[in-house]
């Protein structure tokens, strides 16, 4: 059985049976940005808030340890890490694909078995790690990857790919995972359709996506 469908199994059962047979109910209407804030304000107000909500998450996430690993760094090539994401980026892709924003079988079906509060919680925890996977080490790659992402990516995902609130963190990513989501997006294929995107990656020359998914995979 190949590890794909291993892993697609233990969700599924991990999903049947985790808080019963009763499924948490998905908003009906997606939140605004604010509310999101909000929710991850209250989670963290102080540093007792904070580990408490992390304590939580770390709990609440062993429906995501199959993918994701259990401190967010990924433990396959094609999954993107969720360690040091903004939490209210994380929680907004969180309720995405709890309200069909975005789609996807498992994620959605395990989304879904979640109350908001471990929603919460799970966007903290992941917050709250480092990535820890393996880097480039081609010094010659890396260091042309550098300066096509200075000149092409920084200033959305910021001098050192840490992300915001709305956009995503891409520092320590695998280098695999960067490299497809890039091709994809130069190619437009669902789900990476996003135009601005699209359009920077179209204006990448084709050695420059492995450049700099070879630079971002040795920050951290």
């Amino acid at each position: 059985m190949s590890k794909q469908r291993t892993t697609r199994l233990a969700l599924a059962m991990a999903i049947t049976l985790s808080s019963g047979a009763t499924l948490a109910t998905s908003p009906a209407t997606s939140h605004t940005p604010e509310e999101y804030e909000s929710r991850i304000q209250k989670a963290m107000i102080d540093s007792k808030t904070l580990a408490a909500s992390a304590h939580a998450g770390k709990r609440a996430a062993f429906l995501c340890l199959y993918c994701h690993g259990e401190d967010g760094s990924s433990v396959q090539e094609n999954i993107p890490n969720l360690a040091g994401q903004n939490p209210v980026y994380l929680l907004t892709q969180i309720e995405k694909f709890g309200d069909g924003r975005r789609s996807n079988e498992f994620m959605s079906g395990l989304i879904k078995s979640l109350k908001v509060e471990d929603r919460v919680s799970i966007a903290v925890y992941y917050s709250t790690m480092r990535p820890n996977t393996p880097a480039a080490t081609d010094a010659n790659l890396i260091e042309h990857g550098k300066k096509r992402y200075q000149a092409t990516c920084i200033g959305c995902h910021g001098p050192k790919a840490n992300g915001t609130k709305a956009i995503a963190r891409l520092a320590g990513q695998r280098v695999s995972y960067l490299t497809e989501a890039l091709a994809n997006y130069r190619a437009s294929k669902s789900p990476r359709t996003d135009p601005v995107m699209t359009t920077v990656a179209r204006n990448l020359a084709p050695e420059d996506i492995p450049a700099i998914a070879a630079y971002l995979s040795t920050l951290k």
